[in-house]
């Protein structure tokens, strides 16, 4: 089971999925609890250490598994760590990627990385000033994420301030783009299709390769859509 970070979802991992599949591994990559489409309640309780990682287990109790390999990074790193103490008997074997166990301490996790990491590291900032980043992410969402996944990004030395905050506010980042702006097709948009199709209407449906499954009614719709205008056009007189 592979458990992804933050701010990121299942989609992190698809360059390990087609390798464990092809190793014959049964690979399950979740949106967790608060992500993409998963389910978003609106409580901060419903997302401790035991819900999140109760998620996880009741996959393993869908799927039939008495236990599963789990692999974690960022955030997902940390779940899984919880998870291997509060279920111990559900967990095979672990790969967890930048996050080694944080040993919980006497002090509080806020106060610790306070004085470790600073009043602006994300973790702190949010627990103490609530709503700041909220409002700025929220204004610039689509940006906010264009800038934040990007790869080339030359070393430089940190700026004091909230670093999400300012790269919620670049018009310029740094580096490379990590995705492209297509969809979850894998199959690529064609450049030239008015090259070869006339007067070609080109309709797009947020999902992935297989359209008429994924979106049913959607994909009815555009069909019936299309059909009506253009017998439309056929009855004309001219």
């Amino acid at each position: 089971m592979l458990c992804h970070g933050w701010p990121e979802h299942a989609f992190s991992w698809r360059h390990q999925m087609p390798a464990l599949a092809a190793a014959g591994y049964h690979v399950i990559a979740p949106n967790q609890r608060g992500y993409g489409t998963s389910s978003r309640p609106a409580e901060v309780t419903d997302y401790d250490i035991e819900h999140l990682s109760g998620d996880l287990v009741a996959l393993l109790d869908h799927y039939g598994y008495e236990d599963a390999t789990f692999v974690g990074h960022d955030w997902g790193a940390f779940v899984v760590w919880g998870l291997t103490l509060l279920h111990p008997d559900r967990v095979n074997k672990v790969i967890n990627l930048s996050l080694p166990y944080q040993e919980r301490g006497e002090k509080p996790w806020i106060e610790s990385m306070e004085d470790t990491l600073g009043g602006d590291f994300y973790f702190v900032h949010f627990n103490r000033q609530p709503g700041v980043a909220d409002a700025v992410f929220e204004d610039n969402t689509f940006q906010f994420l264009r800038n934040l996944y990007r790869k080339n990004e030359p070393s430089r030395e940190p700026r004091p301030g909230m670093a999400l905050i300012d790269l919620a506010r670049a018009e310029t980042p740094l580096g490379d783009p990590v995705m492209s702006d297509g969809d979850r097709d894998v199959i690529a948009r064609s450049e030239n299709l008015t090259a070869f199709v006339p007067n070609v209407e080109v309709v797009g449906l947020d999902c992935g390769h297989w359209i008429q499954q994924e979106r049913p009614e959607e994909t009815n719709q555009s069909i019936l859509k299309w059909l009506e205008q253009r017998n439309a056009v056929q009855a004309c007189p001219r």
